[in-house]
């Protein structure tokens, strides 16, 4: 969006827009020639936000799987150079302690699921800038063909259906397995992958993990819906990828991205139990000063079709995050 982002392309994806998206756009371009934007981040001075990423794939790359969770490496070096001009970037465990005396809010930068998108080309635009992040890694899917959300997104939309989506995560659990089992029972047709829209292999990990800035996080063993777990099954989730990513890297943070976002008060305490310093949600916004819930962190969601109005707006704390369940994440 031309003054938005400095010399940038109108728009996050290239798609003919609706009405409404129209509208929206008119509207987010009004509300940022008042200033409101700039007037609401020095409101915000000492405040946090973390940011929630999945993937990142090449620019002039075909649409792949779930399309809101792949953004393109053009968008993202855009928001990321954006945000780092309004914003001070910080790493991730530093969210949590007391703000100093900074004039612009904080941000820290997450990754979900470890796509090689994110592990190569989003860690390499960030290291470059000298911008921390966190990726969270479900160890048991690393180098797998694919996430089940991806394989099972319709062509023609770019989304899991609706009713496919809740039967694999209520009655299967969302264990990956599991769904894709069933897939595989139903016939559904499961198109082969991009390289850069599946898991990253624990060689690329590793290679991620030793730039400067980049720490490692749970996003449990194999992203079951954790709430689905009964308490030793739950525990076990928990224990093992802190355990595998200690053993292997240097860089670990013990915080736990929670698998599509989903948690319950059972889940939250086992988190506690389990050794983990905080637990992060994939929606939710700003953290709020002085009161967060150290096992129920906000993010804010950071979907592919964003518009650069509407990441400005979010970054700024003019307008909520994406605020459903995740397919993936």
């Amino acid at each position: 969006m031309t003054g938005v982002l400095r010399g940038t392309r109108p728009g996050l994806i290239a798609r003919r827009p609706s009405l409404r998206g129209l509208a929206r756009g008119v509207l987010e371009q009004v509300v940022l020639r008042t200033g409101a934007a700039w007037l609401a981040r020095r409101r915000r001075r000492g405040e946090a936000l973390v940011l929630a990423y999945h993937n990142v794939l090449p620019d002039g790359a075909a649409p792949a799987g779930e399309r809101t969770l792949h953004l393109s490496l053009r968008a993202f070096i855009r928001q990321v150079e954006w945000v780092t001009r309004t914003h001070e970037a910080v790493p991730l465990a530093d969210v949590l302690t007391p703000a100093g005396g900074g004039h612009r809010p904080r941000v820290a930068i997450t990754f979900d699921d470890a796509y090689r998108g994110a592990v190569v080309l989003a860690v390499d635009e960030l290291v470059k800038r000298g911008v921390p992040a966190t990726i969270f890694v479900a160890p048991a899917l690393l180098g797998c063909d694919g996430f089940w959300w991806d394989r099972l997104a319709e062509p023609a939309t770019g989304v899991v259906a609706p009713e496919a989506r809740r039967h694999a995560l209520e009655a299967l659990g969302g264990s990956h397995e599991a769904v894709c089992a069933w897939a595989a029972q139903q016939g559904r047709p499961e198109p082969e992958l991009p390289p850069f829209a599946k898991p990253a292999t624990e060689d690329e990990l590793r290679l991620a993990a030793s730039r400067p800035g980049i720490t490692l996080g749970s996003h449990s063993w194999s992203h079951p819906n954790l709430s689905r777990l009964g308490a030793d099954e739950l525990a076990r989730e928990l224990s093992r990828p802190l355990a595998w990513l200690h053993q292997r890297f240097p860089t670990v943070l013990p915080w736990l991205a929670y698998p599509y976002g989903i948690a319950s008060a059972a889940v939250e305490a086992a988190a506690r139990d389990g050794g983990y310093a905080a637990a992060l949600l994939v929606a939710g916004g700003w953290l709020p000063p002085g009161r967060a819930r150290r096992y129920a962190l906000p993010r804010l969601n950071v979907a592919a079709g964003l518009s650069d109005g509407g990441f400005v707006l979010r970054t700024s704390g003019l307008l909520a995050g994406r605020q459903r369940t995740m397919e993936g994440g």
